[in-house]
């Protein structure tokens, strides 16, 4: 990791923006600048920062969805061998079979405690445009370790930039869980100290302080529910999650609209990673797809013109379990993902089911999976407040009506939601975020915090006395370049 950052301080990634961030993040390197001049101009802390947002891209395009959501029911067998997500969701990893490792979440780190360190000294023209490049790092900081937390539990806890070669600074022990939460919440507070206002960045695709307050909503949901915060953290998460919800946010009206190429950076967005065309490479919802040739050509016109231009391969697919439960009048049905049917002499054979979220846009006859990876939106602030209330004994159906009337239009008189007693609202808060989130990397973490992951999925159904599958396994390679760290217990 280190080597990797003293390439990056090398070579840094400077940036084409405005003084209120660039929805692109052009990370094309223009100049080359040496060790002892670096950290000295705002451009220098700029170009710090948009690095961090390149390797949070990289995080994004696949194992971020990995981690959050491949463990659940969500995904299952496709067209083509599943391979290595095979054990994600038939929940077989291993101490021996881990693959998915730190490394990447702690280039990020390093980059936010890069920013952290250094941006202070540096003389801006105005002392918000400083607080607002220390405020993302404080953000990113904190999401990075949330997500850590949630997926290994104890972790090293690195706040200093990794630029020393002594052992002391390279094995670190992994601290417990309560204090990798210490943490994470004391940078979500320092976040929102910095942060000048609660403007949305051009493309939304930065943090900000608004998307900050969801991130702290999910924070003390989940420690609320997983660590015994009890009442005092459901408040702190239906307070922040307030403050949120008084931004430039809506929820659209066409469902599909929020997730389209076109139309990135909407007003349901509060941060997304951004992809562009000529800037990434294609992100995880190309593995949720279908090659041309494994179109049927017996398959109806309806269906052909819906899926157009294939695009990569059906690694994996949507399971019968999750495609069951939506009903036709939910709008997000058609605009999460599509069954296809071949028509052979009258019979309909199921053939695979394919993601239509995330299918991004045709350039020269090929598909390109570009479409931006949403971490907040609206909607699940919504979703997030409704359970935040009802573990306060308050009534949730405000915000559960809002998310349902968009999804149902019409019909909605027959899906209004009615306040019941916690345990029933819970069970439909939880169906709700399925409805509304699928395929955006939430389901499995979802699950954890409900407590339902042994319940709902069918490889854990009768694993619950093995607890210490809600965690992950540290991979092997981790282990034997720190020595220090101890395999998660189970494992």
């Amino acid at each position: 990791m280190k080597k990797q950052f003293i390439i990056y301080i090398l070579l840094v990634f400077y940036v084409t923006i405005n003084s209120s961030c660039t929805k692109d993040l052009k990370l094309t390197p223009t100049s080359i600048i040496s060790v002892n001049s670096f950290w000295k101009t705002p451009d220098d802390a700029k170009g710090g920062l948009y690095g961090m947002y390149d390797i949070f891209r990289s995080l994004t395009q696949a194992n971020l969805y990995l981690l959050g959501e491949a463990r659940s029911e969500m995904m299952g067998n496709g067209i083509q061998n599943a391979d290595y997500r095979i054990k994600y969701f038939e929940n077989s990893l291993n101490a021996t079979n881990a693959d998915l490792n730190w490394y990447i979440p702690y280039r990020i780190v390093d980059y936010a405690n890069l920013v952290i360190k250094n941006v202070p000294g540096i003389t801006f023209p105005t002392e918000s445009a400083k607080n607002s490049i220390l405020a993302q790092a404080y953000a990113m900081r904190a999401y990075i370790y949330f997500t850590m937390a949630k997926t290994w539990g104890d972790l090293p806890i690195l706040t200093e930039p990794t630029d020393g070669y002594d052992a002391k600074t390279t094995f670190r022990l992994r601290e417990p869980v309560s204090k990798i939460f210490e943490l994470i919440k004391s940078d979500i507070d320092q976040a929102l100290k910095l942060f000048p206002d609660s403007k949305f960045p051009v493309g939304r695709s930065t943090w900000c302080k608004p998307a900050t307050y969801v991130l702290k909503g999910d924070v003390y949901l989940w420690t609320g529910k997983i660590m015994n915060g009890g009442t005092s953290d459901f408040t702190t998460a239906l307070n922040a999650l307030d403050s949120a919800q008084t931004s430039d946010i809506s929820l659209l009206t066409n469902y599909s609209d929020i997730f389209s190429y076109t139309n990135k950076g909407n007003k349901e967005v509060l941060f997304a990673a951004h992809f562009q065309d000529l800037e990434a490479n294609n992100n995880y919802f190309a593995d949720m797809y279908i090659a041309p040739g494994d179109i049927p050509p017996t398959i109806d016109q309806a269906t052909s013109a819906k899926l157009g231009i294939g695009g990569n391969y059906n690694w994996w697919a949507p399971t019968a379990l999750v495609r069951n439960q939506f009903t036709n009048d939910d709008q997000r049905k058609a605009a999460s993902f599509l069954e296809i049917y071949s028509h052979i002499g009258g019979v309909d054979k199921f053939v695979t089911s394919v993601v239509l979220k995330g299918n991004g846009f045709i350039k020269d006859g090929v598909r390109r999976f570009l479409c931006d990876v949403i971490i907040y939106r609206y909607a699940e602030l919504l979703l997030l407040k409704a359970e935040a209330e009802n573990a306060l004994g308050m009534d949730p159906s405000v915000e559960m009506n809002a998310v349902r009337k968009r999804a149902y239009g019409d019909n909605f008189s027959a899906h209004e939601f009615v306040n019941g007693s916690k345990e029933v609202n819970d069970e439909a808060i939880l169906k709700e975020r399925l409805f509304e989130l699928a395929f955006e990397g939430k389901r499995w973490w979802d699950l954890v915090r409900f407590g339902k992951a042994f319940e709902k999925v069918p490889s854990l159904q009768g694993r619950q006395s093995s607890s210490y599958l809600l965690l992950w396994p540290v991979t092997q390679q981790t282990i034997t370049l720190n020595p220090k760290i101890q395999q998660t217990t189970g494992y």
